[in-house]
């Protein structure tokens, strides 16, 4: 009866998280109003808390905005009620690792949870739950339209939950608070701090994509390696009546790029893809544009197929800058690899969810992805050390789909997910 009123009691605190983090949400490397209460959380329960600069490492940071940007960003966060001390001692840099030490021997398992918010303007009509509710993003451009709200949620009702459970356990657990997974951005700047070296058993996961509430997918599959690159033009300004020969079009370069980057011949090996999502160029019509950029994506089956993808690119952008006699460079923002589930953890998994028929109304093998997740860079760092690693997709009815600025979705999965994280911990390292 306890463990119920236990599950009853966070469940309303996990909700009421969810809603305050989707209010107040905050884009890649600037999540820190969010790393602040996550901070204030885990140390209320008692949890080590690490943050900012210890657990980034700063020269694998990639996507982060401009320092002027970034002070904004900080103002901002405190203004809407962050804690200045734990942001103030962040140094500029966002995300937290809440360690759980149960002063016994046993595995260390880390679990991982994204934090950060989309670049998407949120539906204002009262259609729109979180309007309706008053819980809309009040930061115009940035909403959490991909779940991770309840990501974060869910790390935190679940630090509360082994707290309840720490007597029963063995090991260490980590529970960590990822910046930047959106571009695929944070994930590898973690790992180059070293907080997996030590990790046995690895977990990641996310909620909806066309999974009913309360059925769940142990294994992931569909990981595709990727880069992301920003292309800058430079070509020289001219009137573009008076001298337009003595211009050198970066817009026409660009143009020339888009058009054949999305002409590069698939591979036969495998999945490739590739996608301009942004070009921008030009200041006024009678001017001939001296600059121009575009945000470009590869993604392969494999590293090697995404390799493929991206010397092709590169071929691309470099032969149209000289057709037009512009200079190019290329700037990564974001990495992501391609893995695999380990097959072992996945039963673990299965068999957990299986046993509870209470939360888990059933349970689908595997779930095809067809996309990217920085986590993969958490896995292969566990798995190329002998640890073990697998990515969870939790099921929950969405009102539109992801990235879309009508995203909303079924809270009962935050619980569900919660407890089957608590009882695959204890599976592994229950007394």
């Amino acid at each position: 009866m306890d463990a119920r009123k236990d599950v009853i009691e966070v469940e309303e605190k996990v909700i009421g998280y969810r809603r305050e983090f989707h209010l107040y949400a905050e884009s890649g490397w600037k999540e820190f109003r969010t790393t602040s209460r996550i901070i204030e959380i885990l140390e209320g329960l008692g949890l080590e808390v690490k943050y900012g600069k210890e657990v980034i490492h700063i020269p694998m940071v990639m996507g982060r905005d401009a320092e002027q940007e970034i002070s904004n960003h900080i103002e901002r966060g405190i203004r809407q009620g962050g804690n200045s001390k734990f942001i103030e001692k962040m140094e500029g840099y966002t995300g937290a690792v809440g360690i759980l030490k149960t002063g016994r021997p046993g595995p260390v398992i880390a679990i991982r949870f994204d934090i950060d918010a989309n670049d998407v303007i949120e539906r204002k009509d009262l259609e729109h739950r979180p309007t309706k509710e008053g819980f809309a993003s009040v930061n115009e451009g940035m909403m959490h339209a991909c779940g991770h709200d309840g990501h974060t949620a869910m790390g935190l009702g679940l630090a509360e939950l082994l707290i309840k459970e720490k007597k029963n356990l063995t090991g260490t657990i980590k529970l960590i608070f990822q910046p930047a997974e959106e571009g695929v951005r944070g994930a590898r700047a973690m790992v180059g701090k070293g907080l997996l070296e030590d990790v046995d058993y690895f977990l990641a996961g996310h909620l909806g994509f066309n999974l009913q509430t309360g059925f769940i997918a142990p294994k992931t599959t569909g990981f595709l390696s990727t880069t992301k690159m920003d292309a800058y033009f430079y070509g020289k300004g001219s009137h573009a009546s008076n001298a337009p020969e003595e211009g050198k079009n970066s817009l026409l370069a660009a143009a020339t790029a888009v058009l054949n980057i999305h002409a590069i011949s698939p591979h036969s090996k495998g999945i490739t893809r590739v996608n301009v999502g942004v070009m921008q160029g030009g200041i006024g019509r009678n001017v001939i544009p001296p600059a121009a950029t575009l945000k470009i994506e590869t993604r392969g089956e494999t590293p090697e197929l995404n390799d493929y993808m991206y010397d092709k690119v590169a071929g691309i952008l470099n032969c149209a800058a000289k057709m037009y006699g512009n200079n190019v460079s290329m700037k990564k923002e974001g990495e992501a690899l391609a893995a695999d589930c380990d097959e072992e953890l996945v039963d673990i998994v299965k068999e957990v969810a299986l046993e509870n028929k209470e939360r888990i109304t059933g349970v689908i093998n595997e779930k095809y992805l067809g996309g990217s997740e920085d986590a993969t860079f958490m896995m292969k760092s566990v798995q190329e050390r002998g640890g073990l690693a697998t990515y969870i997709f939790f099921g929950a009815e969405t009102k539109a789909a992801h990235h879309n600025e009508g995203f909303d979705f079924d809270e009962a999965v935050l619980m569900k997910g919660i407890c089957l994280y608590k009882d695959v911990i204890l599976k592994i390292a229950g007394r």
